[in-house]
């Protein structure tokens, strides 16, 4: 399977002008011969707290997503703000290549340290689909933090997405984390950040993907721009001849909480 990761330089709370870069992508993609196509977070807007501005109430960033998905025949995973009674929440969503959602993910770890959680709903399920006979779970931003619900995913998982805004500030965390979710997991980490500055924060983008030794084998730093990797039906295997999976005591785990 063929996935993009589209680093994108955010037209801040800007939608228009964001859906417009999507559409120019969406073409150069293509000519790649693209499966999944992914976006950071809160692909459409860059993160921000106005959620008076950003949250949507009719699905409509979804709807326009699925009509871009059908018409070029690829999936993309992409970043929204949905009302939710008088909050909102941060939504990852998958929309396969016939315009069908597959998955949609609430994040369950809203920054508090930024007062995210004033705005916005914790998320309190993994979701898990299939795109090409892959296993894909997603999750976003702050969430890498937290190993315990990564290790919660099932052995269906092959794939793990981690969108995000990432400050530059905390760039290493960012690369650290994500390799270390690989290798725990043993699948592939697709990270996907976004680029340059918004609402008064520098990002250096550091889109990868990670194999399930820990290898990086493509990247893109400081720009915006488009990476490309190949994915193999190679997780099993590589599970099968180093199965650090079967040595985990989750029923031990859960008794220390």
């Amino acid at each position: 399977m063929r996935v993009a990761l589209y680093q994108m330089e955010i037209a801040w709370e800007d939608k228009e002008k964001n859906f417009k870069k999507l559409e120019q992508v969406m073409e150069e993609v293509k000519k790649h011969g693209t499966d999944l196509l992914l976006l950071p977070e809160m692909s459409f807007t860059g993160f921000s707290m106005n959620i008076q501005l950003t949250k949507e109430d009719n699905e409509e960033s979804k709807d326009r997503v699925r009509k871009m998905s059908k018409s070029h025949q690829i999936s993309i995973g992409f970043g929204w703000v949905e009302a939710a009674k008088e909050k909102a929440e941060n939504h990852y969503t998958l929309i396969d290549e016939k315009g069908d959602e597959i998955s949609d993910y609430v994040k369950i770890h809203p920054f508090s340290i930024a007062h995210e959680e004033q705005y916005f709903l914790k998320g309190n399920k993994l979701s898990t689909c299939k795109v090409q006979g892959f296993g894909i779970s997603s999750f976003i931003c702050y969430d890498l933090r937290f190993p315990t619900i990564f290790q919660a995913l099932g052995d269906e998982t092959e794939i793990v997405i981690v969108a995000a805004n990432w400050p530059k500030k905390r760039r290493e965390h960012w690369k650290c984390l994500l390799q270390a979710r690989a290798i725990e997991n043993q699948v592939y980490v697709l990270g996907i950040n976004c680029v340059g500055n918004m609402g008064g924060l520098e990002y250096s983008g550091d889109s990868c993907v990670i194999n399930p030794n820990g290898d990086i084998i493509e990247r893109i730093e400081g720009k915006e721009g488009v990476i490309y990797a190949d994915i193999e039906h190679n997780v099993k295997d590589i599970r099968d001849n180093f199965p650090v999976r079967m040595d985990r005591r989750t029923e031990f785990y859960r008794s220390l909480f």
